[in-house]
């Protein structure tokens, strides 16, 4: 499961947000779809009211089953938002309070008398990040009982002192989502029915375990050399850290409510929106050009998401995908620059010339994430080195390995040595020879 943050850095003046230019974003999107780079769904809103949105590719492959605006997606982290907004809705009701500590309910956790509830809120426990244990992804497409996923968490050493400094960490929203089925005695998806989605009207919203390509949820597809089906974690293992579905429209409806006092109240949303290592309570912050908004990004198998919503200007913008060959924070920026009434550029894509080379050597692409690799070669030393950081040796293990230990790096070339699979932290990504 991946939790990927998209960062827009850009100073410059905006202009007042004029008529969206949904001309220029339809054929900006029609290039993406005429090149099999993007599968998914987007929204902008202004004052609560969608003024675009658009939904391209295929929610199945092997049925061809398109998307459409009312495809649901796994939207990943950004269910962090919706769980502590549900523990916000719990303060204010005095079940619980943000400075009491987590002993009492999970007392077997290290540090469980010293962390705190809004520790756990803003990734301050030091609760190790159970999605980066290398044998993770050995267990995720299969369900785990609270009591399972308790002594897993409970068998990691704490990072650091409570308190002292920030960690993403998505054991730190599990174990909220656990104290939710604690203090009101139902399900976790019982809470979010009745706390959330039934009051907002929420009609495209859910956790579920499995997909229901019957109720129109996309798969999700990596991509290499061609789409392949992606494995599928079991939402009882990330429940409110990353297990919701939705429509971008929903996410759109359920910020607007959030931020307009319709759910929590103001000096809870307050608490939310303070940001502390640029963290607040499920919310940090994103830039665009002198503007700022707060919102959350996500991943989950190959899933992509984000959201991000502007007070000020009350614009919205969600995307949800499903398989993207693409740079999700270019895709974020035109919406944006749309939404705002920004020049922005259509993309481009080189048509390939010929059959890629095979071989240990070049330069290796992973759309999703908007990296590259190239590996190089000198006296028989390989060589990697990722957009925009330094060379790192690689060890060469085999004839289709390599690892670099000190990063917990592992490559796997696949046999025709045109892509290889880059593993680390629990997580494998594709990466395509150009």
């Amino acid at each position: 499961m991946k939790f990927k943050y998209f960062f827009l850095f850009i100073i410059s003046s905006v202009s007042l947000f004029a008529q969206i230019d949904d001309f220029k974003l339809d054929a900006y999107f029609d290039v993406l779809e005429e090149n099999d780079k993007f599968n998914g769904s987007v929204a902008v809103a202004q004052d609560g009211e969608i003024i675009y949105q658009r939904a391209i590719g295929f929610a199945d492959y092997e049925a061809q089953r398109k998307n459409n605006p009312e495809t649901l997606f796994r939207i990943g982290s950004i269910s962090k938002t919706y769980t502590a907004t549900m523990i916000m809705m719990a303060v204010e009701e005095g079940k619980i309070n943000t400075e009491q500590t987590i002993a009492d309910y999970f007392p077997t956790i290290k540090n469980a008398d010293k962390i705190t509830i809004d520790q756990l809120l803003s990734h301050r426990s030091g609760i190790k990040n159970f999605t980066s244990d290398p044998d993770y992804l050995n267990w995720n497409t299969h369900a785990k009982s609270e009591k399972e996923m308790i002594e897993i968490i409970a068998g990691y050493d704490s990072n650091f002192e409570p308190g002292t400094t920030f960690e993403y960490s998505n054991s730190n929203y599990l174990l909220l989502s656990f104290l939710l089925e604690k203090i009101y005695k139902k399900s976790f998806s019982e809470i979010l029915n009745e706390k959330i989605i039934q009051p907002l009207h929420l009609k495209k919203t859910k956790f579920e375990r499995k997909i229901k390509p019957t109720d129109n949820e996309a798969y999700s597809y990596q991509y290499n050399g061609e789409w392949v089906k992606s494995t599928e974690t079991d939402m009882l293992i990330p429940m409110g850290a990353g297990g919701l579905s939705a429509t971008p429209t929903d996410v759109i409806l359920f910020g607007e409510a959030l931020f307009n006092g319709k759910i929590v109240s103001p000096e809870s949303l307050e608490k939310m929106k303070t940001l502390r290592d640029a963290y607040g309570y499920a919310l940090f912050y994103f830039p665009f050009y002198e503007k700022e908004g707060l919102g959350h990004t996500g991943g989950i198998d190959n899933f992509s998401s984000s959201w991000v919503y502007f007070e000020e200007d009350k614009i919205s913008v969600a995307i949800t995908s499903n398989a993207s060959d693409f740079n999700m924070n270019n895709l974020t920026i035109a919406l944006l620059s749309a939404a705002f009434a920004k020049e922005f550029d259509l993309p481009i894509f080189e048509q390939s010339t010929g059959e890629v080379t095979p071989g240990y050597t070049g330069k290796f692409g992973n759309g999703q994430l908007g990296m590259k690799i190239e590996i190089t070669e000198t006296d028989g030393n390989y060589f990697a080195q990722a957009s925009g950081q330094g060379a790192f040796p690689l060890e060469k293990i085999s004839e289709t390995e390599f690892r670099f230990d000190l990063a917990g790096i592992v490559i796997e070339f696949n046999p025709d040595l045109k892509s290889f699979i880059l593993k680390q932290g629990g997580g494998e990504f594709i990466f395509v020879k150009e």
